[in-house]
């Protein structure tokens, strides 16, 4: 417990309230319910053979399939409706290259997440250390939102393909005994997708996230604090050039009041010196 306590006192939690920490928090979180939803995946089909002869119908066949859905794999066993044989039929697609890529994406982004939330509470000093803590987490970010992107899209389209291939109705075709038109074939049940709907779904939003922080990562770095030192220097010394006065005025004011007022002070060849003299003593 004490060895807890001194881990909570050294730690910087605080980072958790800003966007930095926040949002790698629930990339952390979101990677779990990725990788959880896909790579925990099984499903289960069922069609029916009802052939001529009832006794060797079967009305339930069970399909099941599961992570990493390389159907060409899974089979299973239909009745010929000829005699007492049965055929085994194996699905069609191989589709684990897309789940497997998009699982392990996850799992490295979990990892990693957990990895930088850790680093962010306890090691503050350290990540800022020479700048270079930073930089890696910005490139680490901006290289793993776009895998997010890429092996989501591929695999949306790859679970779109096991849709198709599973479905009950494509499944039927596979069956020879379906091929004839005296024997009926149905679908009793498909498979539920919501589970991997959710994952892409999940796949999507990490994707967002990881965006998302690239900015909040940025802020960390030389990059762009030295942008904002050069952009705070230009402003100032533009506020500065506009703060110069392009001429004194005072001594503008001053010269002029001076001059003007010598020139009012000095007597006029047109003005009277003395009092004014009476017409008499003119005379």
């Amino acid at each position: 417990m004490d060895t807890a306590d001194q881990l909570a006192s050294a730690g910087t939690f605080q980072v958790l309230k800003l966007p930095l920490g926040f949002i790698r928090v629930l990339e952390w979180l979101f990677a779990i319910f990725a990788f959880a939803t896909c790579g925990g995946y099984s499903g289960q089909l069922r069609v029916s053979v009802d052939c001529m002869e009832k006794a060797r119908s079967n009305l339930s066949i069970g399909v099941d399939f599961a992570y990493p859905f390389r159907l060409h794999q899974v089979s299973f066993e239909a009745p010929v409706c000829e005699g007492i044989r049965s055929e085994r039929v194996f699905l069609i697609g191989d589709y684990s290259s897309s789940a497997e890529f998009f699982v392990t994406i996850a799992v490295f982004a979990f990892l990693y997440s957990l990895m930088a939330t850790i680093v962010y509470i306890f090691f503050q000093n350290k990540y800022h250390e020479n700048n270079l803590g930073p930089l890696i987490d910005f490139v680490v970010t901006v290289v793993f939102s776009f895998m997010w992107l890429v092996s989501s899209s591929a695999w949306a389209k790859a679970l779109s393909d096991v849709k198709m291939s599973t479905d009950p109705d494509e499944v039927q075709l596979l069956i020879s005994a379906c091929k004839v038109q005296s024997n009926k074939c149905g679908s009793v049940h498909g498979a539920r997708w919501s589970g991997l709907n959710t994952s892409v779904a999940f796949g999507f939003l990490n994707f967002v996230l990881w965006a998302g922080n690239i900015w909040f990562v940025f802020k960390e770095t030389g990059w762009h604090k030295g942008a904002s030192r050069l952009a705070g220097g230009a402003s100032e010394k533009q506020s500065g050039t506009f703060d110069q006065q392009p001429y004194n005025q005072g001594s503008f004011d001053q010269s002029g009041n001076s001059n003007t007022q010598e020139n009012f002070d000095q007597p006029s060849e047109y003005s009277q010196v003395g009092g004014p003299t009476s017409y008499s003593n003119q005379m």
